[in-house]
């Protein structure tokens, strides 16, 4: 076979085996060491346990890392961040994707520029003491709202681009009013971007610790992967590993299984928001 041949048809398998043993290994480790007695995970590697007890690991993790109260954390603070970052970013691109100037193609400029520019955590920080908003929950929430709004309005308003003004139009001759041509026609043609919103803003809420860990600094509303910080740097899990690793696997399960379920969505939604 040609050199040029075989290796065009050899790249996508060898880019695909690259990322493969990327994201494999990790997970196999902290798989196999979660199952371990703490014996043989002092030194984490990626042999199978020769003792296996993933119940007791996982059973100690949820008890002794108070996993129920960091769970409910989480979904305190990542399920209205959720509904905000939905609820302004599908109002503010159906604007910004219907009405034509300079000043909203200026504010659409401005609401987006937060996919470039990164947040600015000391600055964050200060202006949450200056309101009243440190080490809140709802400080938290509008943190993750202005970093994933900019996200939402982008892919929202490539997406609304792409839908027919006629059929608002047609409402609109029928006497619908603005309010109802938006819950009734643009929010249901909407699904797949915000199903792709919904799962993108979880997926990262769900496991920041950097943010959480200057907002909320921890104590009674530390959500789960900043309770998971907290446990493993106590003196108890400094060579618990099998018990941090079986913790970072029960924490991962609810998004896992967001994940799996709303994949498709994320394709679609991306595509239709992005390239339409």
């Amino acid at each position: 076979m040609n050199p040029s041949v075989a290796w065009r048809y050899g790249r996508p398998v060898l880019v695909l085996l690259i990322a493969g043993l990327a994201v494999g290994v990790p997970l196999w480790l902290v798989a196999v060491t979660s199952a371990k007695p703490q014996a043989e995970a002092i030194k984490p590697n990626l042999d199978l346990p020769r003792h296996w007890q993933p119940g007791g690991n996982y059973q100690d993790a949820v008890s002794e890392g108070e996993m129920l109260r960091g769970f409910f954390n989480s979904l305190l603070v990542v399920v209205p961040s959720v509904a905000l970052v939905l609820i302004l970013g599908a109002g503010a691109a159906w604007v910004f994707a219907r009405r034509k100037s300079k000043l909203v193609s200026a504010a659409y400029a401005l609401c987006v520029s937060g996919l470039l520019l990164p947040p600015a955590v000391i600055t964050i920080v200060m202006e949450l003491r200056q309101l009243g908003l440190a080490n809140t929950r709802p400080g938290m929430i509008a943190v993750y709202t202005g970093m994933y709004l900019s996200t939402s309005i982008f892919f929202m308003t490539g997406f609304i681009r792409a839908i027919p003004v006629e059929l608002e139009e047609a409402a609109r001759i029928d006497g619908a009013k603005p309010s109802r041509i938006f819950l009734r026609i643009v929010l249901p043609l909407l699904r797949p971007v915000i199903a792709t919103a919904t799962i993108m803003v979880m997926l990262y809420a769900w496991s920041d610790v950097f943010y959480a860990f200057f907002v909320l600094g921890g104590g009674e509303r530390a959500t789960l992967p900043l309770n998971l910080y907290q446990v493993a740097s106590a003196q108890l899990y400094l060579n618990n590993w099998h018990l941090v690793f079986a913790y970072v696997v029960v924490m991962s399960l609810p998004m896992v299984a967001v994940f799996l379920v709303g994949q498709r969505k994320i394709v679609s939604g991306i595509t239709s928001g992005a390239v339409k």
